[in-house]
């Protein structure tokens, strides 16, 4: 079934919404429209040559995402701190339905997960706005006041690259006692596709054309709600 803002693979809806009990989303791009370290490096000078190596990571012409990101980072040392302050203030808007589905699933007793490849100073921000029951993120290292250009170790790693959104996703649903069947996992870059594979039902929203073609759900244009389209609510 195909219609001008969806694309449907390997089944036919409607999905019954309380067959599921996590949903995990990618946070750039996704729950938000920019890509925070894109927009980080304009305060370097430096957003083209980091928006090029994030496009190529996203596209899945660079397969080591740990590696991208580090390479990425050492063009933002020495930014000051401030620069995510502004970028939190001026440039960071939620995606269309990005609040609509979150809270549509929340009130249906679905569990939310963030879980994402970008930095803790966001991903707190929108987790506490949409209402995220669990969060993974990497940490930015800091120090007087400017970014050192390398993560904070935490106590599971210091990257969340593919495999550790797909281990969070899979933690997260032992936790709560569901299985990967009752899991929805919505991204749009290579990072999300191990993510996506392990989950029941895989969203693409605005995705690459590699995450697009292996998700069971592609939301080409319009919001995120429409995903609440496909789903009966009992």
């Amino acid at each position: 079934m195909t219609t001008t803002n969806l694309v449907l693979q390997g089944f036919t809806p409607p999905l019954a919404l309380a067959d599921f009990k996590l949903a995990a989303f990618d946070m750039d791009s996704t729950l938000i429209s920019i890509e925070c370290i894109d927009e980080i490096a304009d305060a370097a000078g430096a957003k083209a040559a980091v928006a090029a190596i994030t496009e190529a990571a996203m596209r899945g012409e660079i397969t080591d995402f740990k590696d991208s990101l580090r390479r990425r980072l050492a063009l933002l040392k020495g930014v000051p701190v401030t620069a995510l302050d502004a970028v939190l203030k001026d440039r960071l808007q939620f995606n269309p339905g990005a609040r609509e589905l979150c809270a549509a699933l929340k009130a249906a007793g679905v569990k939310l997960l963030l879980v994402s490849g970008g930095f803790t100073f966001f991903t707190s921000y929108v987790a506490a706005e949409l209402g995220m029951d669990f969060v993974r993120s990497n940490e930015l290292g800091i120090k007087d006041g400017l970014l050192t250009g390398d993560l904070v170790m935490q106590d599971w790693g210091d990257i969340c690259d593919g495999e550790e959104k797909r281990r969070m996703m899979l933690q997260c649903a032992a936790e709560i006692g569901c299985s990967p069947e009752q899991c929805i996992a919505v991204g749009d870059g290579a990072n999300d596709l191990l993510m996506m594979g392990a989950a029941g039902l895989s969203v693409a929203f605005h995705a690459k054309p590699r995450v697009r073609e292996q998700a069971m759900v592609a939301i080409n244009a319009g919001g995120l709600e429409q995903l609440l389209s496909l789903m009966t609510r009992n």
